[in-house]
């Protein structure tokens, strides 16, 4: 898995795990406007961007591969964010290996089953051709909020985002549900969804909150599925722990 790492090499680290159908390069917003206060740690998860040709298979083998990243690079923990695929990935680190993740922001979580994911992935399997298409990529890039700066890197990597990945996240994504360790998670959570994403974000938001007693749960005016890229001033003041919500 391609791992990048930026800011001070002796600040606190943070593990920031991006979407499905993007990469790394999504935390850029708002890893410029964090600053040196932080060691970032950003993988490319595998089918995506730089880890392109290793297909992604499951939550499960991606979240050890994980873990083997912060026991190299954080052994003593760090903040784990994750949006989207990576929030659901985030649940699973802090609910197996709590000792490696010191705080954990979950933004943007499904964590409800869909009820019949089996004519989704069928759907999705007949138009998945397309996202090799430029033209797709482009229109899909509006429907994802992707800003202008950051549209070439979405592009060039939804176009080498393989069948096998595709399939894989999204029946992963849709199918998640809250592992039990994640009730007994032990250190700071936040929950985070914006206003205007659809009913099931909501309704999974409360769930993750409701499951971890202490958590906290955040409703970011004005932003949809796209937290970290619509409002990366606010993120950062997030991850920065010096945002207008308090601790």
């Amino acid at each position: 898995m391609y791992v990048r790492e930026t800011g001070d090499a002796h600040a606190p680290p943070l593990l920031l795990l991006h979407g499905g159908g993007v990469a790394g390069w999504m935390w850029r917003p708002a890893l410029d406007r964090l600053g040196t206060s932080h060691r970032a740690i950003i993988p490319d998860l595998p089918g995506h961007g730089r880890s392109a040709a290793e297909a992604y298979r499951s939550h499960e083998e991606t979240a050890r591969a994980l873990v083997q990243i912060l026991e190299e690079r954080a052994p003593n923990g760090a903040t784990v964010a994750g949006f989207s695929l990576g929030a659901q990935l985030t649940i699973l680190l802090a609910a197996t290996r709590p000792g490696l993740v010191a705080r954990a922001v979950v933004v943007s979580a499904q964590a409800k089953p869909l009820r019949f994911p089996g004519a989704t992935l069928g759907l999705l399997a007949a138009t998945a051709p397309l996202a090799r298409r430029e033209w797709f990529a482009r229109l899909q890039a509006r429907q994802l909020l992707i800003p202008d700066e950051l549209l070439a890197d979405y592009v060039r990597d939804s176009v080498r985002t393989s069948r096998e990945t595709l399939l894989a996240t999204v029946g992963e994504n849709i199918r998640f549900t809250l592992p039990s360790g994640w009730a007994a998670f032990p250190n700071r959570a936040m929950v985070m969804v914006g206003e205007r994403e659809r009913t099931l974000m909501h309704a999974s938001a409360r769930a993750v909150h409701a499951a971890l007693p202490g958590s906290r749960l955040i409703t970011v005016p004005g932003c949809g599925h796209g937290i970290p890229l619509q409002r990366p001033d606010l993120f950062a003041e997030v991850l920065a722990e010096r945002h207008p919500f308090g601790p």
